[in-house]
């Protein structure tokens, strides 16, 4: 029962948050006054994971009522960053404020619900958002909840977490999923190095040079001249691979008057055809031409996408 929580039942919560380094930053803020002031207003341990990861996860401990003030705050500052980010915004709605919970699989279940009636339940008192990953995070017995909505149905709506978490105990020893750090994978177009930094592909030129100066130093033969990179050249064997794609997300890919697909068409090196759509399918074929390494990469941008 809610009340319990409410009521000021002690008890000792942890709630884990996984959150981008961006948001993170601004929770700690300029020389980490924005999360002291939390600790000091909250009178919760509040714990930010290590590293320059690309995600960091944040660990609230404390009895109830410390943790869901240190949990408000969390949230009204990512509030604010994005009232920030929409002044000079031209997008119409304003995006909600969305959180991830990590929490042990096995609790998961209790969460869903029979035949998902929990977190139903859940969903329409709360009028939050919820999501269960499907998969376990990377080397763990964790999974991701993402939460969206005003900061008050995510509040609630964690709150309505807990007391199930509360309910039913993980079982078996925890897996806590830990961050990696950005050894983001790099990756060779027409000669230019790119490492794959969440959704964007940023040029590298001192990767680039090294792996030029590699190139002309390397004693073995290049099967095709002195392009830098065997397999991503023009000569290479071209071939077409087709993709099929749902019509609701062809947009997110052709972007707007088709500035994604040409940028995938650019970095990639290979030639994208979207089929035009025909009556009665809900999907679009795709072909890309090219030689196998920009046919893959144009496979992954479109995945990303």
């Amino acid at each position: 029962d809610t009340g319990v929580i409410e009521g000021g039942l002690n008890v000792t919560l942890t709630i884990r948050l996984l959150m981008h380094g961006k948001e993170v930053g601004s929770i700690i803020g300029k020389k980490g006054e924005s999360v002291k002031k939390m600790r000091e207003e909250s009178g919760a341990r509040i714990n930010i994971s290590e590293g320059n990861c690309p995600e960091r996860i944040i660990t609230l401990a404390g009895p109830t009522n410390a943790i869901f003030k240190a949990f408000a705050m969390i949230i009204d500052k990512l509030e604010e960053d994005i009232s920030s980010s929409m002044t000079n915004s031209t997008a119409a709605s304003r995006p909600p404020v969305t959180l991830r919970l990590v929490v042990p699989a096995s609790q998961c279940g209790s969460l869903i619900g029979k035949g998902g009636c929990k977190i139903k339940e859940i969903r329409e008192s709360t009028g939050a958002q919820v999501q269960v990953a499907g998969d376990m995070l990377p080397n763990s017995t964790e999974r991701a909840i993402t939460i969206a909505g005003i900061p008050q149905s995510i509040i609630e709506c964690v709150k309505q977490i807990c007391v199930v978490m509360l309910e039913s105990p993980p079982k078996g020893a925890p897996l806590p999923y830990r961050p990696k750090p950005s050894s983001s994978p790099v990756i060779f177009a027409g000669g230019q190095a790119y490492t794959i930094q969440g959704q964007y592909a940023i040029p590298q030129p001192d990767l680039t040079k090294l792996h030029q100066l590699a190139m002309q130093q390397s004693h073995f033969p290049m099967s095709h001249g002195n392009t830098g990179f065997s397999g991503l050249d023009a000569s290479a064997q071209t071939t077409s691979h087709e993709l099929t794609i749902p019509n609701d997300l062809i947009g997110c890919i052709i972007g707007r008057q088709g500035a994604k697909i040409n940028e995938i068409r650019q970095m990639s090196g290979a030639q994208i055809k979207i089929a035009n759509p025909v009556e009665g399918s809900t999907d679009r074929q795709v072909t890309i031409t090219g030689s196998a390494a920009s046919i893959s990469l144009a496979q992954y941008l479109i995945n990303v996408r």
